[in-house]
């Protein structure tokens, strides 16, 4: 059963609008399948896996190859691995000229990717495609279920609690022990214990020093191995709101797996109760809204606010000249610390939500309401309007 995907007319759009446009993400998160949806439509359509050789040799002589399939879309999956057909397709996008010629899909991030593809400059767009966002399962999952299998969708579907565990300790395997080598300098086990490491300290500011020594490697090194959990998206970093107000902030970024299933494989958590009991828990909420919140509005800058004398917010939201507070707080009874209050008076954003576990939310008082996580997306989308 194919369940479909916010970003689907996105990159119809794009298609029609942009003569190359790349689909990036982690691996298993669903962009193969979504772009064959996308491309069922779409007559004459050709399609190649880079990951499979029969596919790689198609490509032996890439400027015939795509000469003689001229006129139709051609989609390339898992093009971080042949990133010298960038200069090539620059060439043809030029000389044929209108929109729609290219469809790529990659694992690495965007700003990997662009390194390659500099000189499409002005003809190519790029789209990120996260594991499920909740929105897009709620009819099929629980919040709890969400929350504990995480968004990759073979993890999220799996048939019981086991297999999804199962499903997603072979990943975290596959990661170490396959993927890892396509990068240099970096040992499998050393990245593991970082990786789990990092699910501890979930939505915590980033220690380069105590993790270098922790793991007896240097502050540059956890420096590299984090850039790259981030280029493949297992993490993501938010860095710290600093407006002039004269106070002393935090600057230091935070850190946070970007899938809540994975962070429970790392840290051995197989059922939901045990994720509730946990100490990660409400970190690993709140590593959860922020993948809602980086999923839906991708555009949106997003940072955390902490100062030295104690206030704090979660994340600030800012477009253009309007700035959101998002509190997360993993209770069907929140309640926003005096810190949080502090925080609301410093940065004064227009309003403030309060992300809970609840079915349904409601006003606290002006400016301040809390709202369920199926709520979210169109709160955020009315305030921004």
């Amino acid at each position: 059963m194919y369940i479909p995907r916010l970003l689907e007319s996105t990159i119809r759009l794009s298609l029609q609008d942009n003569p190359v446009t790349v689909i990036t993400g982690p691996r298993q998160c669903g962009k193969s399948t979504m772009a064959r949806e996308l491309i069922r439509s779409i007559p004459g359509v050709i399609h190649l896996d880079l990951q499979k050789p029969s596919d790689l040799a198609r490509l032996s002589d890439p400027q015939y190859f795509m000469e003689l399939n001229r006129g139709r879309l051609i989609c390339l999956d898992e093009i971080q691995r042949k990133p010298d057909l960038f200069p090539l397709l620059r060439s043809l996008v030029d000389e044929w000229g209108g929109n729609g010629h290219f469809l790529l899909l990659g694992s690495a991030s965007r700003d990997l990717l662009r390194q390659s593809s500099e000189s499409l400059a002005g003809r190519i767009s790029y789209k990120e495609l996260t594991p499920f966002l909740f929105d897009e399962v709620a009819e099929q999952s629980q919040i709890e279920s969400y929350m504990l299998r995480g968004g990759f969708p073979r993890s999220l579907l799996a048939r019981t609690d086991p297999a999804s565990f199962s499903w997603r300790q072979d990943f975290i395997g596959t990661y170490l022990e396959r993927d890892l080598f396509q990068w240099s300098g970096f040992l499998p086990a050393t990245m593991r214990r970082l990786w789990q490491m990092l699910a501890h300290l979930n939505g915590q500011l980033i220690n380069y020093s105590s993790l270098g020594a922790a793991l007896g490697v240097s502050s540059p090194t956890i420096r590299r191995y984090i850039d790259l959990l981030a280029d493949t998206y297992m993490v993501k970093t938010v860095q710290p709101y600093l407006p002039n107000l004269g106070k002393r902030l935090v600057r230091s970024p935070r850190v946070y797996l970007t899938d809540t299933g994975l962070a429970a494989a790392l840290l051995d958590i197989r059922t939901f109760s045990h994720w509730m009991g946990h100490p990660s828990f409400g970190s690993a909420w709140e590593a959860m809204v922020l993948t809602q919140l980086s999923g839906h509005f991708p555009m949106e800058k997003i940072f955390f606010y902490r100062s030295s004398q104690g206030a704090e917010l979660d994340f600030i939201l800012e477009s253009g000249d309007k700035r959101m507070g998002v509190e997360c707080k993993a209770s069907l009874a929140p309640v926003l610390t005096k810190g949080n209050h502090q925080a609301i008076s410093d940065v004064a954003p227009g309003e403030t939500l309060i992300i809970s576990p609840v079915k349904e939310g409601w006003r606290v008082k002006p400016g301040i309401r809390v709202v369920s996580l199926r709520e979210l997306p169109d709160s955020i989308a009315a305030f921004f309007r």
